[in-house]
């Protein structure tokens, strides 16, 4: 079976915040707030640890981040020491040119998330089963038909949701959910046809499933995300209850792995498991808890995740293939009881180290790298959805290392739940309260 090395390069990390904040809307209306540079003190914050990798080419950003002091401001966790400075409590960075953040719609259902299509319209899903489609003005669509049930307890629902390659001749849809079976759910991978009309999804199927099944509604991961070869990467989630968390550190399951599969759900090609016996070939990378943020770099092709740990620790994560990634035998936080994690130690060899992680929490979620022009000194950065944090992390990185952090649109009081970057250059982000965000270049 291969196994992952603890990397041992020390990265750099820094991370501040600015603020946008943005005046309360009206019901129905949109709200506009142009911002510059405001910094905050409140909030989350995340470091780095780097994954060895060596990027194809440079990614150093076009305008040199404004350095600033840390974010995070509020006591560590002192038990628990990093792994090599700058993993953690990076240095703080703002944002020097003017953007404009606009509440575009309110009164979304429970939005998991939004994605663009090609013409730049944005697809979003509804927790309950719904799927909406957005213009970049903030009409929103009636709710699309077609879709399967999905079991909605708790943390499940319509999840993720990503257009095909080729979505602008094929028109094909992959979503994932929390399928309700005989015992109970599991994460599943479903695909349909947009409709001519767009008035439903026709064809439905699911195409892989996160086997076995589990009674719990809890933990199903579920973020999704095409490769530049056109093939699906999906997280999953280890289900939380201490019997299925060693789950994930075994490789005949679908607990806490990324897979990576075909259009029509099957191990993709030079995946780093296939012809191993009793292992799932769909299997790419292993040890993880529940990563709700998958993200392509646009400039070397790599995949990065973002991870919820548990009571501290959540991770940022450069996906390698057939790595393992250590939960629950490595974890910098603690259980949500102020108890420590079973057997629980923050390095061993074979499992990787996080590029960066949050102490206190963030609650990472849906995530995006900016890969538009309009405002330079986000060139390739990465921005975070923070749900217990309620702000976009926006982290600097450069050749593999987070060199800054800031914190967005803290005053909003919501928790972000997905973030997307569209044709436009800006930003969108959907939030638990049901509000659709427009944060960028004017329109």
């Amino acid at each position: 079976m291969k196994k992952g090395i603890v990397s041992l390069s020390i990265l750099a990390v820094l991370l501040l915040t600015a603020c946008t904040p943005a005046v309360p809307p009206t019901t129905g209306s949109t709200t506009t707030t142009t911002t510059t540079r405001q910094t905050t003190t409140a909030a989350t914050t995340a470091a780095t640890t780097a994954a060895t990798t060596t990027p194809s080419s440079s990614t150093a950003p076009a305008t040199e981040p404004v350095r600033l002091p840390p974010v995070e401001t509020n006591p560590p966790n002192t038990d628990y020491e990093p792994f090599f400075a700058g993993q953690t409590r990076a240095a703080g960075t703002a944002t020097t040119t003017p953007y404009t953040v606009s509440i575009l719609a309110e009164g979304l259902a429970s939005p998991w998330a939004v994605t663009a299509l090609p013409d730049g319209r944005l697809v979003i899903t509804e927790k309950a089963g719904t799927i909406r489609i957005a213009t970049t003005d903030g009409s929103l669509s009636g709710p699309i038909g077609g879709l399967i049930a999905v079991d909605s307890r708790s943390q499940g629902g319509l999840l993720d949701i990503a257009p095909a390659p080729d979505f602008a001749d094929s028109r094909m849809l992959y979503m994932t959910l929390a399928e309700k079976t005989g015992r109970g759910s599991l994460t599943a991978v479903a695909r349909g046809r947009l409709a001519d009309d767009e008035s439903r999804l026709e064809g439905v199927e699911i195409i892989w499933r996160a086997v076995p099944d589990y009674d719990n509604g809890m933990h199903f991961g579920s973020r999704l995300v095409f490769d530049p070869q056109g093939f699906l990467f999906v997280s999953t989630g280890e289900r939380s209850d201490l019997a299925t968390r060693p789950m994930a550190q075994q490789l005949d399951n679908g607990y806490g792995k990324v897979v990576r599969i075909t259009a029509d759900g099957q191990p993709a090609p030079g995946n780093p498991f296939i012809g191993e016996e009793n292992v799932l070939p769909e299997i790419y990378s292993y040890g993880h808890r529940n990563a709700q943020g998958l993200a392509i770099h646009p400039v070397t092709g790599a995949l990065w995740m973002s991870e919820m740990g548990p009571r501290g620790g959540d991770e940022l994560n450069l996906i390698l293939p057939g790595r393992n990634y250590g939960w629950p035998v490595i974890s910098y936080g603690i259980e949500y009881s102020g108890q420590p994690i079973p057997g629980a130690i923050t390095v061993r060899e074979g499992m990787e180290q996080p590029v960066y992680y949050w102490d206190p929490v963030l609650a990472p979620s849906g995530m995006a790298f900016y890969s538009g022009s309009q405002i330079p000194e986000w060139e390739n950065n990465l921005f975070i959805g923070g749900l217990k944090g309620q702000h976009i992390a926006r982290l600097v990185i450069t050749d593999g290392r987070v060199e800054a952090e800031e914190r967005l649109l803290v005053s909003e009081g919501q928790r972000f739940r997905d973030v997307a970057a569209a044709p436009d250059g800006a930003l969108y982000a959907v939030t638990d309260q049901g509000r659709l965000y427009r944060i960028g270049p004017d329109a």
